[in-house]
């Protein structure tokens, strides 16, 4: 049996708690794939623990941000062979069984695949789902797309094609940036609907903050968009 086309890779900051879990059920339900934990300068066991689940790790000394952990998890993951990564938060909020059902979707592997979560359904955060809504108009209006989330971490990137994007955002704005030039290149944007799970408030978990970080995504976008000297698309219908 050969081995799949895609990798799965898991940007993890202070994570021991809730990273092995992450990891074996990936591998449960993939068997054979390839697992990427991107330890961002962790202080705990999260690189140990990882390891021990049987994935493959890859430290940073320091943190540098999400953005950078994913863009060393794809690189990994191209160097390892793969056409597709699929990112996974560590945090256990992506279902396995929902990042396999993205990794083999039904779309040309050239495609940028999003998942998209129904907040409301879920039960997150209300200043999440504010924030993720206010980060939805922001970006659909710059990339052309009627995009239903901008902010949710299990999405399927397209392999070399994402690392030649030019992105320079290295902290929580790389995700939106990416959607920008993924837009800007051609790469077909595909959004899929998943479930994911939310504990309860007081086990929750996140480096995400709901009052920065849409802040510096709107910041990026306009940077990028500086950059790039485009102005914006119409906004395109259904069948995205």
């Amino acid at each position: 049996m050969s081995a799949p086309a895609y990798a799965f890779v898991i940007p993890a900051l202070d994570a021991e708690d809730q990273i092995a879990e992450v990891v074996r059920e990936l591998a449960v339900a993939a068997p054979g794939a390839s697992i990427v934990v991107v330890d961002d300068g962790s202080q705990d066991a999260t690189a140990e623990r990882a390891r021990e689940a049987g994935a493959r790790v890859v430290r940073h000394p320091v943190n540098r941000g999400k953005g950078a952990a994913l863009m060393t998890g794809l690189e990994a993951a191209h160097r390892r062979g793969a056409k597709m990564a699929v990112t996974v938060d560590a945090d256990g909020q992506n279902l396995a069984h929902e990042a396999l059902r993205l990794a083999e979707y039904p779309a040309p592997p050239e495609s940028l695949v999003l998942g998209v979560r129904d907040l409301e359904r879920d039960q997150a955060p209300a200043n999440s789902q504010v924030s993720n809504a206010i980060s939805n108009v922001f970006l659909s209006a710059f990339t052309g797309h009627r995009l239903a989330d901008t902010q949710c971490g299990l999405r399927r990137y397209p392999l070399p094609r994402t690392l030649d994007l030019g992105t320079r955002d290295r902290g929580y704005a790389f995700e939106a940036e990416v959607l920008l030039r993924a837009s800007r290149a051609g790469i077909p944007i595909i959004q899929v609907p998943i479930e994911v799970y939310y504990p309860p408030p007081g086990l929750r978990q996140t480096h995400f903050h709901v009052v920065k970080d849409p802040s510096r995504i709107v910041r990026r976008v306009l940077k990028t968009l500086v950059y790039t000297r485009l102005s914006p698309p119409k906004v395109r219908g259904g069948g995205e």
